[in-house]
Order: structure tokens, then sequence, then C-alpha cells
């Protein structure tokens, strides 16, 4: 014979499956800002190396080199920290 379950067993673990998903999801672009943040630091502390040179070919762009790039990458992924921020304020103003 063979195992069955009920439906509503099935989309329980389903939808816990969903919930699982988004808040991990949600805790990764929280945890993406400060990662480029600290790769940014990093890079400016340690120097530049062959990748840094690779990356600023454009001599004249303030945007040339890693630390840059990473900056506007952690701006970029800001979006989670300020929902976070919203939805903070949000609750506590009810």
């Amino acid at each position: 014979m063979s195992d069955t379950c009920p439906v509503s067993a099935a989309a329980g673990a389903s939808r816990d499956g969903v919930v699982a998903a988004r808040h991990l999801a949600r805790w990764l672009g929280l945890a993406a800002t400060p990662t480029f943040a600290i790769m940014a630091l990093l890079t400016a502390a340690l120097g530049g190396d062959a990748a840094d040179m690779l990356c600023s070919a454009g001599r004249g762009s303030l945007l040339g080199g890693m630390v840059p790039m990473y900056l506007l990458m952690s701006a970029f992924h800001a979006s989670a920290w300020l929902r976070l921020i919203s939805e903070r304020r949000g609750a506590t103003h009810l």
C-alpha cells in the first residue's frame, strides 16, 4: 500500500516551506548590505590586487575599482534594511 496524507496536511507543509523560504530570503537580503560594506573596507584597507587593477580600467572614472563597486552594491541592497526600519517604526506608531 502507498502512504497518503490528507490534502490539508500537504497544503500546510507547502505553506510552511513558502514561509521558511521567505524568511530565509529576508535574512539573506539583510546580510547583503553589511557583507558588501565589510568587503569594501577590507579591500580599501588591504590595498589593491590584480582584480582591483582589472576593474579600474577607466582610471579617470570615480566608479573605477573594487571599493566603489562594493559600496554601490551595499547601497543597492540597503532596501531590505530600509524596509525593516520602516516596519519597526510603523509598529511603534500604532
